[in-house]
């Protein structure tokens, strides 16, 4: 699936893709609402519509992964929130070693992501995962996220690469398709981004079910 001697830069999501999506989608689908149900007197079911109906009204912009904003929008100290289900922030299968192979065979790797600082930060710290990059790069220090078709070009400021030689994992099919219109020429999705759910469709891409499928060759570096 990869040949690894076209490839100098390994860009990687975070949510979904390298970590599992259930903690995001428990967050923000149950334990939320029901906070928020309690903290305005409202009916459950009736809480979790008005939830979902303001997280899809800012759907792929940056305010949708900004911890801040809706702290502010819901009344709810979001971060604090965030570590009470912590111990839910599980990483996918093969993951670590993958990083370490990766950077054994003389690739850049990077942390690409559209997380909120304090929510990067929390997952960081639970699963020790920046220890094996080489940058890590949120979209919130850009401005814009992964979805721009502008984003790219800033991050490349701060992190060169060569797209044509640059692979990206993600689970985001928009976010596939705006790095697809930027040049990066190696991209794949990932089939089960939350190990609860049923497998997704990657519409066009290939994908990969865990990181083992394209595991390189520890400590070979090509020219």
């Amino acid at each position: 699936m990869i040949d690894w001697e076209r490839i100098d830069t390994v860009l990687l999501d975070m949510d979904g893709t390298l970590l599992d999506l259930h903690y995001d989608n428990h967050f923000w689908q149950v334990f939320v609402p029901a906070r928020y149900a309690e903290r305005h007197g409202l009916d459950p079911q009736a809480a979790r519509a008005e939830c979902l109906r303001r997280y899809d009204a800012k759907s792929g912009s940056l305010e949708w992964y900004c911890v801040d904003y809706w702290s502010e929008q819901l009344g709810l100290d979001v971060a604090q929130l965030k570590e009470e289900v912590a111990h839910l922030i599980a990483v996918h299968p093969d993951v670590p070693e993958f990083l370490s192979q990766a950077r054994a065979a003389g690739k850049r790797v990077a942390l690409v992501t559209n997380a909120h600082h304090k929510s990067l930060s929390l997952k960081m710290r639970r699963t020790g995962l920046d220890a094996h990059f080489d940058a890590i790069h949120s979209s919130h220090r850009y401005g814009l996220p992964k979805e721009h078709p502008a984003f790219w070009a800033a991050l490349r400021v701060e992190e060169p690469f060569e797209p044509g030689r640059t692979l990206l994992v993600d689970d985001s099919l928009p976010v596939l398709r705006s790095a697809q219109g930027y040049g990066i020429g190696h991209l794949l999705a990932v089939y089960q981004p939350d190990t609860r759910l049923p497998a997704k469709d990657v519409g066009e891409f290939s994908a990969i079910r865990r990181f083992a499928e394209i595991m390189p060759v520890a400590g070979l570096r090509f020219a």
